[in-house]
């Protein structure tokens, strides 16, 4: 018997990595990051009950580790907005932004 993909091995793959990508997106990361890791407890309980019937699973493990990574930087990254808005305030972001943007125009 022909082995089967596991269901949305790759797309756990991809969402994995988007939520790195994503992680300095106020959030955006750690969507894709707990899509991921909702799908790939649902893809492992399937391989667990029968794993000589799916291929695929490399995908779901590396998914997997890149949400959490992607999770843990997203938290990280929301933590340190946080703490500028809390300490220089709204116009205090934009002008340390306005800085950044001349100083690398010159």
């Amino acid at each position: 018997m022909e082995k089967q993909t596991l269901p949305n091995s790759t797309l756990i793959l991809v969402f994995g990595i988007l939520s790195i990508v994503g992680c300095c997106c106020y959030g955006i990361g750690i969507i894709f990051a707990v899509i991921a890791i909702v799908m790939a407890k649902k893809a492992t309980a399937l391989y667990t009950e029968n794993p000589e019937l799916y291929e695929g699973y490399n995908n779901v493990k590396t998914g997997k580790i890149l949400s959490i990574i992607g999770i843990v930087l997203g938290a990280i990254y929301l933590a340190y907005v946080i703490f500028i808005f809390a300490t220089v305030g709204l116009e205090g972001y934009q002008e340390m932004i306005e800085e950044i943007t001349r100083g690398a125009g010159a």
